[in-house]
């Protein structure tokens, strides 16, 4: 059987910028264009206050999903190796038996599993939402301050004049508006089908 590996999954694309340090640019990085600027995201994510609280608080409900099913795991496993090892010596029918027993197990666990990283998907998306919902008005201020006509996300751009980039002040902005998120695992609504 598995383990959740979604949470250190999700976390470790979500965070990737975090680990990808700002490269040396060019020595001349070109001249500043007028009404064009540039907003990363993934830095946002990776370095604001909120940002590592969604990051740790991730992990931790990781680890608590981990810790829920691994005794599920232990047990499905002593039976198998029960089962492997009396082959011989437990009668046909009660073999058959314990081994449907075993499969039924399996298959609740798996159905636990799903559950739990449905939960954990559904929960880092709520938190990515938030994140979302207080940067946008931040970063329209910004914006609009900065004289911008045109924002260009740090992901589509190879190479710029670090002068055009806003992130450092929507993270700044983002830390006082929004220091951190407190949560628990969430429970998806439950989809009708047709809907």
């Amino acid at each position: 059987m598995k383990t959740v590996a979604f949470g250190a999954f999700a976390l470790t694309l979500l965070f990737a910028g975090q680990s990808a340090a700002q490269a040396q640019g060019p020595a001349n990085p070109g001249p500043v264009i007028p009404g064009v600027c540039v907003f990363h995201n993934e830095r946002l994510l990776a370095q604001s206050t909120v940002g590592n609280s969604v990051r740790d608080g991730m992990r931790v409900l990781s680890e608590q999903v981990s810790m829920e099913l691994q005794p599920y795991a232990q047990a499905i496993e002593s039976e198998i190796t029960a089962l492997e090892q009396g082959r011989g010596t437990i009668p046909e029918q009660e073999y058959a038996q314990r081994g449907q027993a075993v499969q039924q197990r399996i298959r609740e666990a798996q159905q636990l599993e799903a559950q739990r990283q449905s939960e954990l998907e559904y929960t880092l998306n709520m938190q990515l939402r938030a994140i979302a919902q207080a940067t946008d008005p931040i970063l329209v201020a910004v914006y609009q301050e900065r004289g911008c006509g045109l924002l260009l996300s740090r992901e589509a751009v190879i190479e710029m004049n670090p002068a055009m980039d806003i992130t450092d002040v929507v993270i700044q902005r983002l830390n006082g508006a929004l220091p951190s998120l407190s949560f628990t695992r969430m429970t998806p609504p439950v989809q009708v089908p047709g809907q």
